[in-house]
């Protein structure tokens, strides 16, 4: 299984575990899902936050 897709579950089951509930809670489900999968996209190299930040950066200055 791809780290990317253990990542995605990871904050899938964190977020079920938080919260059973109505429509919000679900929205709240997937939010960490998706931080899951972003978190897991750094640790593989995918996302650099070195760019993101300079990009950031020259926005500011």
């Amino acid at each position: 299984m791809q780290p990317t897709v253990v990542g995605l579950f990871t904050g899938l089951v964190l977020g079920v575990v938080l919260v059973v509930g109505d429509f919000a809670d679900m929205l709240l489900v997937a939010f960490c899902g998706a931080v899951g999968y972003l978190v897991m996209r750094v640790v593989e190299g995918e996302v650099d936050l070195t760019e993101v930040m300079e990009r950031t950066r020259r926005r500011r200055g």
